[in-house]
């Protein structure tokens, strides 16, 4: 069996969410003990494994052969799907960091990037958190080294008053270093990952002389950053940068059916984190997901067109409003829940452009009130609530 959201936080109360590599801790052991064929230097899974991590058994339970059974590891699994999107897509990545080659994920925002570098590096090399985080205030000591100054001070430059960065460390240990928002991080830092990604070794001027003057990647090291396609303020990255990346481009979730399932599951999810059971009506999901679909693609299943917000109406805004019509169910109920949705939406549009506000006004007036007219009870119920939008 694998350890459920509600197991994984009993386990430990004083966080509120776990790294995957503790969360799928039961899987990552059954599928290193499941397939015994050829890894890539450092690495605990073979490809074929973390490919089945991610993307799932295919409701296939798989039995762990009798002399390969471990105390670690449960004699049969059905592995569910973390990432819902093409297969195909996350074995080309795993082909990329088996190749040791930087890996970039590219994509809108809410569609997964860090949730599919963050299972590809647990899988990978058993950790996550070898993690820096973009900003416009990223320094290049975040991709090299700093210093611990009271030791510079008192002894000198010498290796215990280096400080790893998070991918020098990654380095040194064959890992996976991953990169959030690399286009957040200005150009001259971010080139600092060319050499790094080129020639494989940081060079320590300041220990010149000594063993430690410089750090050459083991085995088994690369990088997975990830990138949002409308970011603002963000900086191009260098030619010389980009040839060093295999690009990957993560869309949105194709199938409305997958999409609803995944974004009850994610809710159910952070209710139950918040002490309390998910009571929101399927048909209330489906209808949520329904509305963030259209104004995503900017045109409704029937055909019909619609004017696209300037906001990206991602899966995991969805997810947040359905989390939170839970949490408001469960803890402030109060007629139906129904008649939150357009306030909560509302919410999720005005936050780039104002004219949004006039955008989601026009939906309720294209594809909500032909539905409406059509009959539908849940339609005319949304249809009713227009007034809630002004």
């Amino acid at each position: 069996m694998t350890m459920t959201d509600d197991q994984a936080t009993a386990a430990a109360p004083d966080r509120q969410v776990l790294a995957a590599e503790e969360r799928y801790a039961t899987e990552l052991a059954f599928l290193a003990a499941h397939d015994d064929g050829p890894r890539p230097p450092g690495w605990l899974l073979t490809p074929r494994a973390v490919v089945t991590f991610i993307c799932g058994s295919g409701g296939e339970t798989l039995d762990l052969p009798k002399e390969r059974q471990t105390a670690g590891a449960p004699k049969r699994l059905k592995l569910e799907a973390k990432f819902v999107g093409e297969r195909s897509l996350v074995e080309r990545c795993v082909v990329t960091l088996a190749g040791e080659r930087g890996l970039l994920l590219v994509g809108e925002p809410g569609t997964a990037k860090s949730m599919v570098s963050e299972l590809l590096a647990a899988a990978v090399c058993g950790t996550s958190e070898l993690t820096v985080q973009g900003t416009a205030g990223t320094t290049e000591d975040a991709f090299r080294y700093g210093w611990n100054y009271a030791l510079l001070l008192a002894q000198g430059p010498s290796r215990s008053a280096l400080v790893d960065s998070p991918v020098l460390t990654a380095m040194r240990t064959g890992r996976v270093a991953r990169v959030e928002e690399i286009t957040r991080c200005l150009p001259e830092v971010q080139d600092a990952l060319v050499s790094i990604l080129s020639d494989r070794r940081v060079s320590v001027p300041e220990l010149a002389g000594t063993d430690d003057a410089q750090v050459a990647a083991a085995p088994g090291f690369t990088v997975i950053a990830t990138a949002n396609l409308r970011d603002r303020g963000v900086s191009e990255m260098s030619a010389a940068l980009k040839r060093r990346f295999s690009f990957e481009t993560v869309g949105p979730i194709a199938d409305a059916t997958a999409e609803t399932a995944l974004v009850r599951r994610q809710a159910t999810a952070v209710v139950q984190r918040a002490g309390a059971a998910f009571g929101v009506d399927d048909a209330v999901l489906e209808a949520l997901v329904t509305v963030f679909r259209d104004l995503r693609t900017g045109r409704s299943d029937e055909g019909w067109d619609v004017e696209r917000p300037g906001t990206v109406m991602s899966t995991a805004e969805a997810v947040q409003v359905a989390a939170s019509l839970g949490v408001a169910t469960a803890y402030l109920p109060a007629g139906d829940v129904l008649d939150l949705v357009p306030g909560h939406l509302l919410g999720v549009v005005r936050k780039d452009d104002p004219a949004d506000h006039g955008r989601l006004l026009g939906y309720w007036d294209g594809p909500v009130r032909r539905r409406a007219e059509d009959g539908s009870a849940m339609w005319r119920r949304l249809w009713d609530l227009r007034e809630n939008l002004r």
